[in-house]
């Protein structure tokens, strides 16, 4: 049976770490930052791990919004592909310092590529 891109990227603790690392990332980014404004940025960083491990093949923990409507705010404040396309940047980032393999990594920006169409609310 082949494992999930959660399982080969190291589970919890790696998806864990990925989301830290993407937030530092983002929050750090003057393009990205003002859309994490008014947002509790630790509850956030848990949503979007359990996001990422069900998206990834893990289990089934999250319970947030859709992503349609996670996002519908940003996107009314001017969230748009650029912006899509600098977190995938973050995503990409932080993956690599993390050491995972680059075969993982296109893996798993191909699922957050599949995401775009629901996340810019198109």
């Amino acid at each position: 049976m082949t494992k999930s891109l959660f399982e080969r990227i190291g589970g919890e603790t790696a998806v864990k770490s990925t989301v830290v690392k993407m937030y530092s990332k983002i929050l750090d980014d003057d393009a990205l930052a003002p859309f994490f404004e008014d947002i509790d940025v630790d509850k956030l960083r848990l949503s979007q791990s359990a996001f990422v491990t069900y998206a990834f093949g893990g289990p089934n923990h999250y319970t947030g919004q859709s992503l349609r409507h996670a996002h519908a705010s940003a996107v009314s404040q001017g969230m748009s592909g650029m912006h899509f396309d600098l977190v995938a940047a973050h995503l990409k980032s932080a993956m690599e310092e993390l050491n995972v393999p680059a075969d993982l990594i296109a893996e798993a920006l191909a699922i957050v590529g599949s995401t775009r169409t629901d996340v810019l609310g198109q």
